[in-house]
């Protein structure tokens, strides 16, 4: 008797565990900020793919379809409601900071502040332009991501605002794969992504999953595209559970030297055969597959 009640008592917990993750992953919000003009293109599709994925998980999804929003890329005066406070001598990060704080954002950027707030992921899905964002894409980052909402001068990089969200750039490329290696002709895509994945992810405090890559989709037969589509639809199934990328913590550099490594981490890095990450190589080979 006493074996069956500990077993009807396992399983009872297990249940109550199960319906507790279940309720985890349904609360969990996603948020995928889109950058392309055709609605039929192969990022629409990873697009799609994604909010499939999230919806039966009983996630909740919001996509940001730039271009579809006709999303202001520029930043000009206008994200700042009513007078500037030196409209002569206008500074954008100045006036946003203090329009951040006292509620004079243009609406279509506290509309995206709300969107990032809520999000638990947020997923940037664009081709690569000039080894770079589209310029849409570009300006979302300029506008959306407000020192006061995404920074403060206190709070960056491992102390940064969303260092409990997680975030990720899903990009197709029109080169190969190997063009984008070290020994490629447009070079290791490591180094390309880095100013995005630690300048922008990597300062807001976000845990910066892996890319996604899909090589030059445009060049591919269907059945390639296919393949990527499932690979990308199966690596959504368990992304909740995917360890970050290492970026070297705050605390290793030295605030009254310049914020340079400490020179106890410089000197135990020493010995080690590769750089502690792609900026920071200290002359030395960036980590494997580092970011």
């Amino acid at each position: 008797v006493f074996t069956m009640a500990k077993k009807t008592f396992i399983f009872s917990k297990s249940i109550l565990i199960f319906y507790a993750n279940s309720k985890c992953v349904s609360a969990r919000n996603v948020l995928i900020v889109l950058a392309h003009q055709s609605k039929s293109s192969f990022n629409a599709a990873l697009k799609d793919a994604a909010v499939e994925v999230f919806k039966s998980q009983g996630c909740r999804v919001t996509v940001s379809d730039l271009y579809a929003m006709n999303f202001k890329a520029t930043a000009t005066p206008d994200d700042v409601i009513a007078e500037p406070r030196d409209s002569e001598n206008f500074q954008y990060g100045r006036e946003t900071l203090l329009a951040c704080q006292e509620g004079r954002l243009s609406g279509d950027i506290l509309e995206e502040h709300r969107k990032v707030k809520a999000a638990d992921l947020i997923i940037f899905q664009f081709p690569m332009y000039w080894f770079s964002v589209p310029a849409i894409m570009k300006g979302w980052i300029d506008r959306v991501l407000t020192q006061g909402f995404a920074f403060t001068l206190q709070s960056i990089y491992s102390n940064g605002v969303f260092k409990d969200k997680k975030a990720m750039l899903s990009l197709t490329t029109g080169a190969s794969g190997a063009m984008f290696s070290p020994s490629g002709l447009n070079g290791d895509l490591n180094v390309t992504l880095w100013p995005l994945q630690n300048g922008v992810l990597n300062f807001c405090g976000f845990q910066v999953l892996a890319p996604q890559l899909s090589h030059s989709p445009g060049y591919c037969p269907p059945e390639t595209r296919a393949t990527m589509l499932a690979a990308w639809r199966g690596r959504l199934q368990g992304v909740w559970t995917e360890e970050s990328l290492a970026f070297p913590p705050t605390e290793l550099f030295d605030p009254q030297g310049g914020f340079v490594l400490r020179e106890e981490v410089q000197a135990a890095q020493a010995g080690v055969k590769y750089g502690l990450s792609v900026g920071h190589h200290l002359g030395k080979p960036f980590p494997p597959d580092s970011q």
